[in-house]
């Protein structure tokens, strides 16, 4: 029997926005951690607002609204909430309530900056996880990325002197700056102040970019920090000494990084606040002025090369740029900014990085996360085990074994994880067949 087309609806709909929600939706898991972070953050959230006056757009709505923007990567502020249901239930719309105005974002801001809202959102979502014992305290990697800058390289004009020609149109006219030595020194962004002009390597084009940093546990493969600084050839260090500063100083810890942190005052700093810097080597040969041969030599000696935790970090260490791969393919949010100001960029990169917490979360929610943290728990006395015997290894003549030596013999390429553990296994074994023997 054929059904009537009835164009006309009901007056009274009993349904509720979650019911247009499917089941088992990642997205689920991902709100109820979001919302136990934002619960911890009710008297912030009244401490900067009036006591009098009208009622604003919820902080709780307009943070769910960054948190769906970093997560689907979605550039515009517009988020399709008059007829999104999905989008609707994820910031806590109901059926009647009425969508907030893109420029809400832009009146609110500047608020949400002074009291630092993202950073401490950032901190409460870190803390559930190391209340579930998914990050480590001793082993962390640290890297920078160039995030380009919503200005042009028009926009760079000499900060003392007359600006430089133009012509063409007047909406977007032609700059002639060729044979023009430009400097940050000398030279400002009209457009974004902040920006400096920068390249990733020699052979690179120059752009305007800030410079993003991201320190990593290497456990869980998480960012636990973020910083944001104007971009320059020391910058990365600075700020990898300054994230490494704020974390806990009771126990040694380890930093993977790449050659650009191969230098003698970042190696000195990090071993000031007890810090062992599993460094890239950055050794080569150049040749000078008077065409003699040098060989550069690399702050790392083999007194840290040599131990197997070295070679392991250099593995792990990589896996960070997978955050920032993924902000730059995944929706572009942080290839290019969309917004102007050092504060602005850096509530934008802090939410792009606390997105890598939120993938892994429906992984491990509920009795998951329990699961995860008995397993790591289990593997975690044997692998400190291990590693607190690396001498005793070497007394009874067991030669702690490297990356290329589990490979050796096996045409199966391993992930790290898994040469982590097997490694840790296999050289546990032999501490435990060398007492056995003495």
């Amino acid at each position: 029997m054929c059904g009537a087309d009835v164009t006309q609806e009901s007056l009274f709909v009993m349904r509720k926005t979650s019911d247009y929600v499917p089941a088992g939706l990642p997205l689920a898991a991902i709100r109820e951690i979001l919302n136990r972070a934002l619960r911890e953050m009710d008297r912030l959230f009244e401490s900067i607002y009036e006591d009098r006056g009208r009622y604003s757009v919820p902080p709780e709505w307009l943070l769910r609204g960054v948190v769906l923007q970093a997560l689907y990567g979605i550039r515009s502020e517009r988020l399709q909430l008059n007829y999104n249901m999905l989008y609707r239930w994820s910031v806590g719309l109901g059926m009647e309530d009425v969508a907030w105005d893109h420029s809400t974002y832009t009146q609110n801001r500047d608020r949400l900056i002074e009291h630092d809202v993202v950073k401490t959102l950032f901190g409460q979502v870190m803390k559930q996880a190391e209340d579930a014992q998914l990050l480590s305290s001793d082993y962390f990697s640290v890297d920078g990325t160039l995030i380009r800058a919503w200005a042009s390289r028009k926009s760079f004009v000499p900060k003392d002197g007359p600006p430089p020609d133009k012509g063409g149109s007047k909406s977007n006219p032609e700059v002639d700056f060729k044979r023009q030595k430009r400097s940050n020194d000398i030279h400002g962004s009209t457009t974004d102040p902040d920006a400096r002009h920068t390249a990733k390597s020699n052979k690179a084009e120059s752009i305007p970019a800030y410079m993003g940093h991201v320190l990593m546990d290497n456990r869980g493969k998480l960012a636990v920090d973020t910083r944001l600084t104007i971009a320059s050839g020391t910058a990365e260090r600075e700020a990898a000494i300054e994230m490494l500063e704020s974390l806990p100083r009771e126990q040694r810890k380890t930093i993977g990084a790449d050659k650009n942190y191969d230098t003698a005052g970042f190696v000195a700093a990090c071993r000031e606040i007890n810090v062992t810097p599993h460094v890239a080597r950055n050794t080569y040969e150049y040749s000078t002025k008077t065409g003699k041969q040098v060989t550069r030599e690399s702050a790392i000696d083999l007194r840290t090369a040599r131990h197997p935790g070295y070679a392991v970090g250099q593995v792990i260490r990589k896996l960070i740029e997978t955050l920032f791969g993924d902000g730059k393919q995944h929706g572009a949010t942080i290839r290019q900014v969309k917004l102007r100001g050092r504060a602005k960029v850096n509530d934008v990169f802090t939410m792009r990085c606390w997105r890598s917490i939120c993938a892994a979360c429906p992984s491990y929610s509920r009795c998951r996360w329990g699961w995860r943290a008995r397993d790591r728990q289990e593997r975690g006395v044997r692998f400190r085990h291990w590693r607190g015997n690396c001498n005793e290894l070497r007394e009874i003549g067991v030669a702690p074994q490297g990356n290329s030596a589990l490979l050796n013999g096996s045409n199966r390429k391993l992930s790290s994880r898994s040469m982590r553990i097997a490694q840790n296994d296999a050289n546990f074994n032999k501490l435990l067949k060398g007492r056995a023997i003495h």
